[in-house]
């Protein structure tokens, strides 16, 4: 028998998952749906930034069921001139954490079960249709729903059958990632960002994981001065710096496998729904297009639409809903990267952040999202305490 539903989610990654909770919790029938099964690895840096973890503390998702979470507070810059900046982040609760996508996708769908979603994985998408509701083959039957809601990835199935005269799409920016063990040096408890002249705007990575784990990585922009056939040969020299090699220390042995990604940032052209099939996460391609940055992003576009769906129009509540969070943070980002692309702008913002305690403290904070990237000019979210808030999972 075809089931009917109020909402079919695909795609149980953090956009999909936030948006199964979210519908679920405002008494809607919600099924989710995805080809693979749990735990299953997603190409990513792993990062939690601030607004990432706000939003998982609401969500309801324990840190301590994620075996890999990892608190950071200390963060080190290098600037493109070789300044290194020494940051650190509040105490009182939970500003910056690392999670691998193994550990926290698993922990998101186990937390979404006890809450009563119904998951099915190994259950792919193959094709949908309308005649008043969406009828969703699935690879494993047929589901009816009023709203249907895709986070299936950049390269998204369900939008190449609403839209598939779709232009080919390949990323705004391109990420390389690999772990490392036995790390003894500062890696192994600092998170480091490095601002090398040669990829700016973009930059590399050391986030630290547990048991002396970290994930270490660089992205670029397309079109920037490396192509992403040049990847692995930026690597190669990247590992052989001075400064990452000390950062690892002598005992660091980097896993076997590599992973490269494209990444999808371009919210404020893409379409976000086609009626009532809203796209959320990479299918949005809500990622930040300054840092890269998506799981946060993800968490926010996966409950927007979760809560549209509850509306009587949820892709004109959708959309309105995603222009009021994400739009001005887009221009915003796209601004600074334009700043940093240029070498002599990106250090002399770097010195200036390195200018007394208090630049540092604001700026740490900033720069892990702890508000909306353009809130400052955005009057409609100030409020009290800015910047200066509790971080998250403090009860």
């Amino acid at each position: 028998m075809t089931r009917h539903l109020d909402v079919l989610v695909v795609g149980a990654g953090p956009a999909g998952v936030a948006a199964a909770l979210t519908a679920k919790r405002l008494g809607l029938s919600v099924q989710l749906i995805d080809k693979a099964t749990f735990p299953r690895d997603k190409c990513c840096g792993d990062g939690l930034t601030t607004g990432a973890l706000r939003l998982l503390d609401q969500l309801g998702l324990r840190p301590d069921t994620v075996a890999s979470w990892k608190v950071c507070r200390d963060v080190s810059l290098r600037s493109p001139s070789g300044r290194m900046i020494d940051l650190q982040l509040p105490d009182d609760g939970q500003f910056a954490a690392i999670a691998t996508r193994l550990d926290l996708d698993a922990a998101l769908v186990n937390h979404a079960r006890e809450c009563d979603v119904e998951i099915r994985e190994g259950v792919g998408f193959v094709d949908i249709t309308r005649d008043g509701d969406y009828h969703v083959t699935t690879s494993d039957g047929e589901v009816t729903a009023r709203v249907v809601i895709a986070a299936d990835g950049m390269w998204s199935p369900v939008r190449k059958v609403m839209q598939p005269d779709r232009a080919p799409y390949l990323g705004e920016w391109h990420a390389l990632r690999q772990y490392a063990h036995h790390v003894t040096g500062p890696a192994s408890e600092k998170l480091y960002v490095w601002f090398e002249p040669d990829l700016l705007p973009g930059y590399a990575w050391s986030f630290p994981l547990t048991d002396g784990r970290v994930n270490i990585g660089f992205g670029i922009l397309r079109g920037a001065s490396h192509k992403p056939g040049d990847m692995k040969a930026v690597w190669a020299d990247l590992l052989s710096r001075d400064h990452v090699r000390q950062a690892l220390g002598n005992t660091a042995v980097l896993d076997d496998k590599l992973s490269a990604w494209p990444i999808p940032a371009r919210v404020t052209s893409t379409t976000l729904h086609v009626d009532n099939v809203l796209f959320v996460g990479d299918a949005a391609c809500v990622t930040d297009v300054l840092t890269g940055e998506g799981i946060g992003q993800a968490l926010l576009s996966g409950m927007l639409a979760g809560t549209a769906a509850a509306d009587q129009q949820p892709g004109r509540a959708y959309r309105r809903a995603m222009r009021q969070h994400f739009f001005a943070d887009h221009r915003m980002s796209n601004l600074l990267g334009r700043v940093l692309a240029n070498e002599r702008m990106a250090r002399a913002t770097l010195r200036i952040v390195d200018g007394g305690t208090w630049r540092k403290q604001k700026f740490v904070r900033w720069m892990f999202e702890d508000e909306p990237r353009a809130s400052a000019l955005t009057p409609r979210r100030w409020h009290r305490g800015y910047l200066s808030s509790p971080g998250a999972y403090t009860k």
